[in-house]
């Protein structure tokens, strides 16, 4: 397979491209053969709006014919005969395929110099489309600026919905969510004022991460609501990223704290502790930075796939880095138990944070692959149903985690009867013996 051939199956299997707002873009000397503009889901009363102006080709041979460059449209259904075709002859223009809905060549734009072009296409057959440009002239360098609008029409063929068919309910979605986080952060802020003297200063970050967590379900419902109705987010993609680096960066900070032991089992943290913090939030503001370079560009661009390689790469990082303090917190309580006179107590501690070790495991493995094959999976029009279950997964982690590790004055893993110690003393050597 070919760079082109590999180019094309890459750009467009990535889940994550079906995107809606309206674009503007101005693409400068660019040489590369096929250019991915967006992904988006059509109904029966979909419209594509394509606007070029300002074309300039470049070309070290001869002049290339303006036929050669174009846009197109492409399913998904149709990659794998465009990919057979390119297969079969190096030298065949994608433009040429029956397969792709080509929607027009440099030939149609008026001569110079105005060189521009607009015109919008309805969708004949509902799917989900790709929106290419083409440039098969070898050595041959294009310039121009393009506006594209992909949307949906109402019924009745007035309204326009700016996110792809299989997004257009996540503004509904993430507004339920924010609710009950809010919701969630009431009932947290009451438990522990109810429970005043086993606050830890842990549950005051936790209560913190509630309300960063339903503040950036808020700004996220906002965003595409605003997106969906004008194409535009209207500054809503601003608050919805410093919400969501706050939230992850405390999210990965309690997991790492809570697997320490911090503020429940000791009051500090060791060395390696701290590396690990030091490590995990500056690669957190990185990945927020290749966040934002994804959502606000496009794959248009051409570092995009570089930047989600490196989104992917930070965040299995993270992933793995905060597995080991709870990791080191198993093995020192495993420890401790062989020589505190305190069975019960630390038995117990040692249940939990196996317990939590887990939980964290299971939360990483649904919202990274579960989500990521379900989003692969799904026909264009479910495409909501992956974003769905990655809320609800990280609703019963958050809930999860936060019962093990609420304040309470008779918590099970932390306050237990000296009647238990026997019994304990008895599980601590069993569990040697088989270790």
């Amino acid at each position: 397979m070919t760079r082109l051939h590999l180019m094309i199956f890459l750009l467009i299997s990535l889940p994550w491209l079906s995107t809606a707002e309206i674009k503007k873009l101005k693409i400068s000397a660019d040489s590369r053969p096929m250019i991915l503009f967006e992904r988006f889901g059509f109904t029966h009363m979909g419209r594509a709006t394509i606007s070029v102006s300002s074309v300039a080709v470049s070309s070290t041979v001869a002049p290339p014919e303006p036929s050669q460059l174009g846009f197109f449209l492409l399913s998904e259904e149709s990659l794998i005969q465009v990919l057979l075709e390119l297969q079969q002859n190096g030298a065949f223009c994608v433009l040429d395929s029956k397969y792709i809905n080509l929607l027009f060549t440099f030939r149609d734009l008026s001569p110079p110099p105005a060189s521009s072009f607009n015109r919008s296409y309805p969708i004949t057959f509902p799917d989900e489309y790709s929106l290419f440009f083409a440039n098969c002239a070898p050595q041959s360098k294009v310039s121009m600026d393009v506006r594209t609008e992909l949307y949906n029409l109402d019924r009745k063929g007035r309204t326009k919905d700016y996110l792809s068919a299989g997004l257009t309910l996540l503004p509904a979605l993430y507004f339920l969510f924010s609710l009950i986080y809010f919701g969630f952060t009431a009932v947290w802020t009451q438990i522990c004022c109810a429970n005043r003297q086993s606050v830890h200063r842990i549950h005051l970050l936790m209560a913190l991460l509630l309300i960063m967590k339903a503040l950036n379900l808020l700004c996220a419902a906002e965003d595409k609501h605003f997106v969906k109705v004008t194409g535009t987010a209207h500054g809503w993609d601003v608050l919805f990223y410093i919400f969501q680096f706050i939230r992850v960066v405390l999210l990965f900070t309690v997991i790492i704290l809570i697997g320490t032991g911090w503020s429940f089992l000791k009051p500090f943290l060791q060395e390696r502790e701290k590396k690990v913090l030091m490590i995990v939030i500056p690669l957190q503001v990185l990945a927020n930075i290749a966040s934002v370079v994804i959502g606000e560009t496009g794959p248009f661009i051409k570092d995009w796939v570089t930047w989600n390689q490196v989104f992917l790469i930070i965040d299995i990082i993270c992933c793995c880095a905060i597995i080991f303090p709870i990791v080191w917190s198993i093995r020192s309580l495993r420890e401790t138990s062989k020589t505190d006179g305190k069975a019960a107590r630390n038995l117990a501690k040692l249940t939990l944070f196996r317990k939590f070790y887990i939980v964290v495991i299971g939360y990483l493995y649904f919202t990274r692959i579960v989500v990521f094959a379900l989003r692969t999976i799904s026909a264009y029009k479910y495409q909501w149903v992956a974003n769905a279950a990655k809320e609800m997964a990280s609703l019963a982690f958050y809930i999860t985690m936060f019962y093990m590790f609420r304040p309470a004055e008779k918590n099970e893993y932390f306050a237990l009867d000296d009647e238990d110690e026997e019994a304990a003393e008895l599980a601590l050597r069993s569990e040697e013996f088989e270790l």
